[in-house]
């Protein structure tokens, strides 16, 4: 875990004393941890709030609910991204209707939204995928609420301020592999709504404020203190190490790696820091073999599509996506880190050179 070549390595000391701090005070859940966090991570996104909770799925479903989506409504959402964006739908009730992606960006469009729009879209949910940062005004101006799922995008910045802040409302994973990981699960709904944040809180403890009076049925999601602690330790990072993600695919433009495949294109206006480092090849088995040979890492995400995954088959019957078709056959994941080196980009890029 304290490899000296990941970020974490200097904060080493700082997060065993959290730890510490947290077991001595034998507070565990919704202590003062995680409302520090909370003003914190608000602060830092330039949100006016931000409520913890058990993970970045459960964030969706109760931002979703705390917006007033339910039974009979349908929720926009792209189908080239993770699972979960589409899977945290159906518990309150909607139903999910897909839209197409750019295939260059890999974000969703206004265009690709507005096909998807009906008179029963309560909301649409933008996903930032692999930190690349979705034109959000533009998709609120077609008159419909946006939920960011900034699961991938802690860390980078859109033309008019960063993930979170953005939309109505926006959720967070904190999963250990993202741009701000925890050690173990957690999520966050932001807003600068309040009483959407009060439904937020209302919900994430079982649809109660006081633990005595319970006002609807809600969910048992609460961040934990271990967490809160943990992730209080690496946020006054988080931009220093985005940069160090910017600065990585930098490296690899300057390598010549766009000679190669499709390098990832960053919206227009945006900083995206870039959670996974996506290229395109209409060849990509040839680009993973090469990757392969030369001991280098690589992984496709989503050859599948979420709607031709079979539980989301019942609400996708019909359904033509010829961009997500593009980005789902010929994407691959290839190292991303904000530690990544010159040499290190330029060993893939030879790699695949002598390869392509």
């Amino acid at each position: 875990m304290w490899d000296s070549a990941t970020p974490l390595a200097p904060l080493q000391g700082e997060l065993r004393a959290v730890v510490e701090r947290v077991l001595d005070s034998g507070r565990f859940v919704l202590g003062p941890e995680v409302q520090a966090f909370e003003r914190e991570f608000a602060q830092w996104c330039g949100a006016g709030h931000a409520v913890g909770v058990a993970n970045g799925t459960d964030a969706i479903t109760i931002a979703l609910r705390a917006m007033g989506v339910g039974a009979g409504d349908e929720v926009v959402v792209p189908s080239f991204t993770f699972y979960a964006s589409a899977e945290a739908i159906p518990p309150t009730g909607a139903r999910p209707v897909f839209c197409d992606v750019d295939p260059d960006t890999y974000c969703v469009t206004p265009e690709t939204v507005a096909a998807a729009l009906t008179p029963r879209t309560k909301a649409v949910l933008v996903v930032h995928l692999f930190g690349n940062v979705a034109p959000v005004a533009e998709i609120e101006a077609l008159g419909v609420p946006v939920l960011e799922d900034a699961a991938q995008a802690a860390g980078s910045v859109g033309p008019t301020g960063r993930p979170g802040a953005l939309g109505t409302a926006a959720t967070f994973s904190f999963y250990p592999s993202k741009n701000l990981g925890a050690f173990g699960d957690g999520g966050m709904v932001t807003t600068s709504e309040e009483a959407l944040a009060e439904r937020v809180r209302t919900l994430r403890f079982h649809g109660s404020r006081d633990k005595v009076t319970y006002s609807e049925l809600g969910y048992n999601s609460r961040l934990d203190e271990l967490q809160a602690a943990i992730l209080r330790v690496q946020l006054p990072h988080l931009d220093g190490w985005a940069d160090g993600r910017r600065a990585a695919g930098e490296h690899y433009r300057a390598a010549g790696l766009g000679e190669l495949v499709a390098l990832p294109a960053a919206t227009e206006g945006s900083a995206p820091a870039w959670h996974l480092f996506v290229v395109g090849h209409p060849e990509v088995e040839r680009v993973e073999a090469a990757l392969a040979a030369g001991g280098i890492g690589h992984q496709a995400y989503y050859r599948t599509p979420v709607h031709l995954q079979a539980p989301m088959r019942r609400w996708s019957e019909g359904v033509e996506l010829p961009g997500t078709a593009i980005a789902a056959a010929r994407h691959l994941a290839i190292p991303m880190s904000s530690v990544l080196s010159r040499a290190q980009a330029d060993e893939v890029v030879a790699a695949l050179r002598a390869a392509l």
